[in-house]
């Protein structure tokens, strides 16, 4: 890059000084319309849209007759070696803007990763911790449930048998005093049968 410059730079002085001073007028007064022009494009890498240049030609140079009295060879050396800086110019510029973009890009990404690992993730580990907080309570919550329920059909199984037993030892008692179980009354239903101990 440097040394292209650099000749570019050598070849529009020896135009100078052959031409003379007055090699402006005489180009602006042979060109009209700029012979090369660059345009833009995008190109898409990794989801980033970077800037593209690349220089054209449009139409034919005539400049032939460009420093005819003097200086015309050296003219032509300079618009050649200005014709490579531009190539390279347009090449680096195109880099530079694509680095730019990239480091650009890089930096927001980076944003974005720092976000997520310092601000989402701890939310999200601190909701996850909660949920298994509340998870362990609820499941030491229905463990003491169960534990209350199976507690109260224990006493009511022992209250069962306790009725049982005293039923059984009553129903002995009474069968060792003579009195079955059949023989026994309903108080509803006393008045409609007759009672065989009363003698009226």
């Amino acid at each position: 890059m440097g040394e292209i410059m650099k000749t570019s730079s050598f070849s529009l002085t020896e135009a100078k000084y052959v031409a003379g001073g007055n090699i402006k007028h005489v180009v602006l007064e042979n060109v009209h319309t700029a012979s090369l022009k660059v345009r833009s494009r995008q190109e898409n890498v990794a989801g980033v849209k970077l800037p593209k240049f690349e220089y054209f030609t449009e139409g034919e140079t005539k400049n032939d007759l460009t420093g005819l009295a003097r200086g015309g060879q050296q003219v032509q050396q300079c618009r050649v070696a200005y014709v490579k800086a531009i190539e390279v110019l347009v090449e680096l510029a195109s880099l530079q803007t694509s680095f730019l973009t990239l480091d650009e890009a890089i930096k927001t990404t980076n944003r974005r990763v720092n976000a997520l690992e310092n601000v989402v993730k701890p939310r999200l580990e601190n909701t996850i911790s909660y949920i298994k907080g509340e998870l362990d309570e609820l499941e030491r919550e229905d463990f003491f449930r169960l534990k209350k329920i199976q507690g109260y059909k224990k006493r009511e199984i022992e209250k069962q048998l306790a009725s049982a037993k005293e039923f059984e030892f009553a129903e002995k008692d009474s069968s060792q005093k003579g009195i079955s179980r059949n023989s026994a009354h309903n108080l509803l239903s006393a008045g409609r049968e007759k009672d065989e101990d009363i003698i009226f």
